[in-house]
């Protein structure tokens, strides 16, 4: 651990005083120790200084959206695009209906009929989902690149890792921007951070973020082996940001004690279920688990996904960050609230608009990255967090997942 010395755990009437106790903990530390966790660094969110003009002469952009299947953050992603297009006045309303009912194609179907303006074009039928159906995406990128052909598609935004690598390719010129890709340096759809390699695609790269997260467990922890769950497909590894995970381990010190099986696919149910086999195996032969992003992670399901390391008393980190780390999961580091990223592609857009190239535009993003703790699991795996800890965290959860098959909820 960071700290040497141990103290009583918070007990839950104690977090009420939470605010004003933290304030009092980061003085005292700051005066005595250096704060080495820090949670995140000040975000880039601007590609480049945008013109004056409101006179676009690439409008108006029909957008498609595309995407390998549902996924939450894909919808908070469209959401934060919204918000950020109306703006910067691209569109005349960015405020879709935010409800966990909602999803990415409710959110595209009401910018069809609500976004209004005359710079951009959200089609009802431009909308596209492999739901997570790998078969699929041949004869999805087939029609989309079809259609893109008839002047139907101006501009796609491809969600994911696996939509990115399917259309930022060279076999058309459609603008297409990757968004939300967690290595897409590695996965192979831009050829460096700072450049696709190809004029007519632009990446969103966010930097840093697996490494800041690897770095931070191990530095609170030191743990010597870590169980990480990896899927048995090159694109679901890509997705999981598997090189970047073993490159660190290497310069951490740490052994990768790897459990390989099917994630990502379209039965979440059997991704679950494999993903629990594989935790269950890990939970025994590593002293940390790192939980990827995968198709078997369901919210409502989280409890008997943490129930191996809870029964082992192990610590687990979230790579997609606090959403998870609310439900249970020890803790997190990652993008917590997707506006800054939707500000980041609604100014690539408006320099689209304004003529430039989307290879030309600045591709690195740093997120703002938020670092959350669960006490309660602190408590159910009898971790004592080092005032240090506590010091750097941003949220502290006391809520964990119920066990439930037909929903979730909190206690």
């Amino acid at each position: 651990m960071i700290l040497g010395f141990a103290h009583k755990p918070i007990g839950p009437k104690a977090l009420m005083f939470w605010p004003m106790a933290r304030l009092i903990i980061v003085s005292f530390i700051f005066a005595i120790f250096p704060i080495s966790l820090a949670s995140a660094e000040p975000a880039v969110t601007s590609p480049n200084s945008l013109p004056e003009t409101k006179t676009f002469i690439k409008a108006p952009l029909k957008i498609a959206y595309v995407e390998a299947g549902p996924y939450h953050d894909y919808k908070m992603n469209l959401i934060g695009l919204a918000s950020a297009l109306e703006k910067l006045g691209l569109i005349e309303n960015g405020h879709p209906p935010d409800s966990d009912s909602e999803t990415a194609k409710s959110i595209w179907d009401w910018l069809s009929r609500k976004a209004g303006g005359h710079n951009l074009i959200f089609r009802a039928d431009n909308f596209y989902s492999a739901q997570w159906d790998e078969s699929k995406l041949i004869d999805l990128k087939r029609e989309i690149l079809a259609k893109a052909e008839a002047n139907e598609i101006n501009l796609i935004l491809a969600f994911g890792t696996s939509a990115g690598k399917l259309l930022a390719t060279s076999d058309h010129q459609t603008p297409v921007l990757s968004i939300t890709a967690t290595d897409p340096v590695a996965a192979g759809i831009s050829k460096t951070p700072e450049r696709s390699g190809l004029d007519h695609v632009h990446v969103q790269v966010p930097i840093g973020q697996i490494e800041r997260q690897l770095s931070i467990f191990h530095n609170v922890f030191g743990f010597k082996t870590l169980g990480v769950p990896y899927d048995t497909t090159a694109a679901g590894m890509s997705t999981m940001g598997v090189s970047t995970i073993e490159r660190m381990s290497q310069e951490l010190g740490f052994k990768i004690v790897p459990c390989q099986t099917e994630l990502e696919i379209s039965d979440s149910e059997q991704a679950f279920a494999n993903l629990v086999g594989c935790l269950k195996r890990l939970s025994l032969e590593s002293e940390a688990i790192y939980l990827t992003v995968s198709n078997g992670m369901i919210d409502r399901r989280m409890p008997e996904i943490l129930a191996p390391m809870v029964a082992r008393g192990l610590p687990t980190f979230s790579q997609r960050g606090p959403v998870e780390t609310k439900l249970g999961i020890l803790m997190s580091l990652a993008e917590n609230n997707f506006m800054s990223s939707g500000q980041f592609e609604a100014e690539v857009i408006y320099e689209i608009l304004n003529g430039r190239s989307p290879g030309d535009i600045n591709q690195i993003y740093v997120p703002p990255l938020t670092m959350a703790l669960n006490i309660k699991m602190a408590m159910a795996i009898g971790w004592n967090p080092p005032l240090k800890v506590l010091a750097a965290v941003d949220e502290l959860y006391t809520t964990m997942a119920v066990n439930s098959s037909k929903g979730s909820s909190l206690e």
